[in-house]
């Protein structure tokens, strides 16, 4: 009997085959050490000495396997005591890009001195002590998103665990648990400070982290896009419900035009002439784009007429694009007849075009105006003054298929276009305290003041948690820091909201 059982076995075993091999352990790079050094910021006259530490937290999954390393640098005041010492998490968005932006431009202790509204000259670059600094208010944590920046996904991880919507905020909210226990901070105020895309992972790290036990005291949401169907990212087709995009953009569209000199009249002030035109775009602009083919032709004339005066282009161009301009069209329409492109970034920013006959812009001016600057001294920086020597390259940005993966949009379930609302809604909901600054830049295509204030708006929740939220706007574009008036009026509402935000405790 055990022979006949014997030979059916290397019978089976013969058909079966070979067996599987197991898959080898993925090798694991030896983390780069810890860099920490010591210098001092001055801000409103009074000299604060920090401690910086630049270096990586490690993330595993839920077999305590490792599968990435989340790179960061801390600024943190010495001698200030943890449990009353508010921390901050900064982050840049992309979704794709490092924090080197907000590193090394904001409110950090030092920064890269910039032109205002136009283009940075190439090297050598200066970097500046920071008096608009917030380290008199907060220690901060600037943060890589996984495969941007020195940050990496090693080991048992893949790209696709960490390029989504709740891929990312999963990830963030592991890094902030391990920061916390690693640094003794689980006591402190926290707050989250999110740029771009950034907001995005606000909205959905700050639901994350308080189901997790861990409540946040304020977030901040700079140039936000928390709804992506409401501003075109979802479609410009008016057909379909896409006319809100003209509607919101239309502000953003004025600013410029009055920043370059084509309103007319030129009113004095831009926060007046900006509420004239937000209150024409959600009501006369807004039903004459719904009326469509019925709009009587007397309205529309007084429609193109006040486009005109507001935008700064040809009723015959409004009339041919039937009341309803893109923002990309009208980055090469509002200065075509001297070929000039303003940014969509910023756009205040404006650079020569290439191709005259073109409808699309062939480069963002503001973008290319200031990234050398920053990308360089930020190499520069964490080396010699930093003192993190590492032999691997840094990754400002890292976009979709080249790292094997594409940003995945799905949100909760949902398909695209995400829309991160709801999340930033039930944590306001569920934290009565948690207070939120929403800042936005007048001059920003990529993310459209009018649009933020919009979503704000109509987050449906309950009327005493609406003063709970606070918004600045200022003469600039995303990346509001960028103008020095802006700038200092920026920190100084975010002392006052810091301060009033921490007055509860």
């Amino acid at each position: 009997m055990k022979q006949l059982l014997a030979a059916l076995t290397a019978v089976a075993l013969i058909a079966a085959g070979p067996a599987p091999k197991p898959s080898p352990k993925p090798v694991i790079p030896p983390a780069t050490p810890d860099a920490i050094s010591h210098h001092v910021n001055h801000v409103n006259g009074h000299a604060i000495p920090y401690t910086a530490r630049a270096g990586t937290i490690t993330l595993r999954n839920d077999k305590d396997e490792i599968t990435a390393r989340m790179f960061y640098v801390a600024y943190t005041k010495d001698g200030a005591n943890a449990d009353n010492r508010p921390v901050t998490f900064f982050y840049n968005g992309g979704p794709g890009s490092s924090t080197v932006w907000l590193r090394m431009a904001s409110f950090g202790p030092v920064r890269v001195k910039l032109a205002n509204g136009t283009a940075t000259p190439p090297a050598p670059y200066t970097l500046l002590d920071n008096p608009d600094s917030l380290l008199d208010k907060t220690d901060e944590i600037f943060v890589d998103a996984p495969n941007t920046g020195y940050s990496r996904v090693i080991g048992y991880g893949k790209p696709e665990d960490f390029m989504g919507v709740d891929q990312d905020g999963r990830a963030f909210t592991q890094f902030i648990q391990r920061y916390l226990s690693e640094t003794g901070r689980w006591n402190s105020p926290k707050f989250l400070f999110g740029e771009s895309y950034g907001t995005t992972r606000d909205a959905v790290l700050v639901n994350m982290l308080q189901d997790a036990n861990i409540q946040i005291n304020g977030v901040v949401f700079l140039s936000s896009v928390l709804n992506f169907g409401l501003t075109g990212l979802g479609g410009f087709n008016p057909i379909g419900g896409g006319d809100w995009a003209y509607v919101l953009y239309l502000p953003t569209e004025a600013a410029t035009a009055w920043y370059h000199g084509k309103t007319s009249p030129h009113p004095a002030s831009l926060p007046q002439f900006l509420k004239e035109v937000q209150q024409f775009a959600g009501t006369e602009y807004l039903h004459a784009l719904a009326q469509g083919d019925r709009l009587s032709p007397g309205e529309r004339d007084r429609v193109v007429r006040k486009l005109h005066n507001y935008l700064g282009l040809s009723e015959q161009y409004i009339r041919d694009s039937k009341m309803r301009i893109p923002y990309y069209n009208y980055e090469k329409q509002l200065l075509r007849d001297r070929n000039v492109v303003v940014g969509r970034y910023d756009s205040r920013y404006a650079t020569y075009g290439v191709d005259r006959m073109s409808d699309f812009p062939d480069w963002d001016p503001s973008d290319v105006g200031m990234n050398s600057a920053v990308v360089s001294e930020w190499n520069r920086y964490v080396r010699e003054d930093l003192h993190y020597n590492t032999n691997m390259m840094d990754r400002p940005t890292a976009y979709g298929g080249t790292l094997g993966a594409r940003w995945d949009m799905h949100h909760n379930g949902q398909d695209p276009p995400a829309n991160v609302v709801p999340d930033i809604a039930a944590a306001m909901s569920q934290n009565p305290h948690l207070q939120v600054f929403s800042g936005n830049g007048y001059y920003d295509f990529a993310t459209p003041y009018f649009a933020t204030y919009y979503t704000f708006e109509h987050m449906d929740i309950a009327p005493p948690l609406e003063k709970n939220i606070t918004f600045g706007f200022y003469p600039s574009g995303h990346m509001v820091y960028l103008n020095p008036q802006a700038r200092v009026t920026f920190k100084s509402d975010l002392a006052r909201w810091y301060d009033k935000t921490l007055s509860s405790h």
